[in-house]
């Protein structure tokens, strides 16, 4: 009898044993991903509480600001310039885009709405040039997608008479607002004219020439 209280005692011990390790183990993970989710929750509130996250998610914005901006001539290149923006509420790179721009100086007023495409058969974007969000300025100039404030400026400075717009098709890593760790690659920024035909206005090779 003795002999199999013993035994007893002993599975109990090791059964105990292995629900503690689990325990341990569940606890660790919790512990991780609660340590992981402020960070991302509070990037995602940071519009909403500014003077709460400031401490923890301002030093990455603070980082990447002088790529966008690098100098007083660059962060005002569209001073002058008002527009608004149709853009998906649900769409990370159209907000990103907009910061960007708003960051160069234009005056941008965010719209989110339900379908985009509609506002891009409104200001006649061809199918094939089409990205996530379209901007149209106060002049009625379309600029679809990602196109960097450089080239917006040069065109606003002196539109081409034939044409209606500029716009980067699909949405090119390393353009403004998609920007990834250090990637880019090579895109075209194309002239939407009158008549529904495009043309190369100019080719993006490496992240400078957007500066």
């Amino acid at each position: 009898m003795r002999r199999y209280t013993n035994r007893f005692i002993n599975e109990h011990n090791l059964i105990s044993g292995r629900v503690l390790s689990a325990i341990v183990v569940l606890s660790l993970s919790l512990t991780i991903a609660a340590c992981s989710q402020p960070n991302s929750a509070a990037a995602d509130s940071t519009p909403a509480t500014e003077p709460t996250v400031a401490t923890h998610t301002e030093q990455p914005t603070a980082e990447i600001m002088p790529v966008s901006a690098p100098s007083d001539t660059q962060s005002t290149i569209l001073k002058n310039i008002s527009a608004t923006v149709y853009k998906d509420a649900n769409c990370g790179c159209c907000k990103e885009w907009v910061g960007y721009a708003e960051g160069h100086g234009l005056n941008a007023t965010a719209q989110n709405v339900e379908d985009v495409s509609l506002f891009k058969e409104r200001y006649s974007v061809p199918q094939q040039m089409r990205s996530c969000h379209t901007t149209v300025t106060t002049d009625g100039y379309v600029f679809e997608g990602h196109v960097p404030a450089k080239y917006m400026a040069q065109f606003l400075k002196n539109p081409p008479s034939d044409a209606i717009g500029l716009a980067v098709p699909s949405m090119p890593v390393g353009s403004p607002g998609m920007e990834y760790q250090d990637k880019s690659m090579p895109y075209k920024v194309m002239q939407l004219n009158k008549d529904g035909s495009t043309a190369i206005y100019a080719i993006i090779d490496t992240p400078q020439q957007q500066i």
